[in-house]
């Protein structure tokens, strides 16, 4: 497989996504024709949109990604959206499956401070794969930083973070911003950092996070660098997760 990487935003025209549109301003080409040409060129698109977090309804209305699926009219795998982050996801599914000791495990998915907002698309996939696995599922999270409940109705969510670490096997730690005051940073509360003190609260559970992170303001260093962090591995298992789509991708249509 020949790998090609285009960060368009950088390397390409600047693209129009509307339609009727008479395009006299800073925008070249139409992603009608964009998405075309390169349906034309490749045999699969990986498509990473980031949102703007201004404007809900248009983020997760994930236009981008489907305009590139109607136009392209060849295989389109989300590597990021608005919304999802499936690849992830299902890295890190197969990550507590490894790692697991229990038919069940207690999975808890904590908020942690970040200094930017950031989009819910990771919380967002993680957890509706969670509540489609054999897990339970805690959501905990201040005030405010509720998702949008097509993806958390399997889970049990909290504010208490000590309470919903209780017996917990695994850990994901993840930063949003909020989904109903869109886009907006509520709160820095420092006291939701994860430490080795609140891991003791647990079944010496497991910390993932799907990387890259910031030491000591969303994920301490002495649980990145000790025993029960899985962020290395976790982010080895995005290989096989990309393999596994791309395999039945290719078994599919070719």
């Amino acid at each position: 497989m020949e790998a090609i990487v285009l960060n368009i935003d950088k390397e390409g025209w600047a693209l129009e996504t509307q339609d009727g549109v008479i395009m006299n301003g800073t925008t070249v080409e139409h992603i009608r024709e964009a998405a075309g040409v390169m349906g034309q060129y490749f045999d699969v698109l990986g498509i990473r949109s980031f949102p703007g977090l201004q404007n809900r309804e248009e983020d997760y209305s994930e236009a981008i990604l489907h305009k590139f699926i109607k136009f392209a009219q060849i295989p389109v795998v989300s590597l990021e959206s608005g919304t999802r982050h499936p690849l992830q996801s299902l890295a890190d599914l197969i990550t507590i499956t490894e790692y697991k000791t229990k038919a069940r495990p207690k999975v808890v998915l904590t908020w942690a401070p970040h200094v930017k907002a950031l989009p819910q698309a990771v919380p967002n996939s993680f957890a509706e794969w969670m509540g489609q696995a054999e897990v339970e599922f805690v959501i905990t999270h201040p005030a405010g930083y509720e998702l949008a409940e097509e993806f958390t109705t399997n889970a049990t969510i909290t504010h208490n973070q000590e309470k919903a670490l209780e017996n917990a096997d695994f850990i994901y730690v993840k930063n949003w911003s909020a989904y109903h005051d869109y886009g907006k940073i509520l709160s820095t509360d420092a006291n939701w950092l994860l430490t080795q003190e609140r891991l003791k609260l647990t079944k010496q559970a497991k910390v993932m996070h799907c990387l890259p992170v910031r030491r000591d303001l969303e994920l301490s260093s002495e649980i990145l660098d000790g025993p029960n962090s899985l962020v290395i591995p976790e982010a080895a298992n995005r290989v096989f997760a990309a393999q596994a789509v791309l395999k039945r991708i290719l078994e599919a249509n070719f």
